[in-house]
């Protein structure tokens, strides 16, 4: 389980590994054009439902923490998907990864 560490005073937000690994590239391509967007997630039932939204900018700082010791391997249909959500009005909203096949 990784982290995203956003803000000044920061706060940690988990992901799986995998998760935040697609989203750091997302992330990283919107902030090297300067551009602002919201990011939402859902909090799952471990956390009695519920989701969660944070809007990110290029001059708040963040950190990506990931625990596991490899890079994972990263899907390139996912991060289009990804991409087409945090260039929509809504932002980008963690969606499932698609299935290869």
């Amino acid at each position: 389980m990784g982290r995203l560490i956003y803000g000044n005073p920061s706060w940690s937000i988990e992901f799986d590994d995998r998760v935040l690994a697609h989203l750091r590239a997302v992330i990283i391509a919107k902030m090297r054009r300067d551009e602002r967007f919201s990011l939402s997630w859902d909090h799952g039932m471990s956390r009695g439902s519920g989701h969660s939204s944070i809007w990110m900018h290029p001059s708040i700082p963040m950190q990506f923490e990931f625990d596991g010791s490899r890079e994972p391997a990263l899907n390139r249909e996912w991060i289009d998907q990804l991409m087409n959500s945090a260039n929509s009005a809504g932002g980008l909203h963690i969606i499932p990864e698609p299935r290869k096949g």
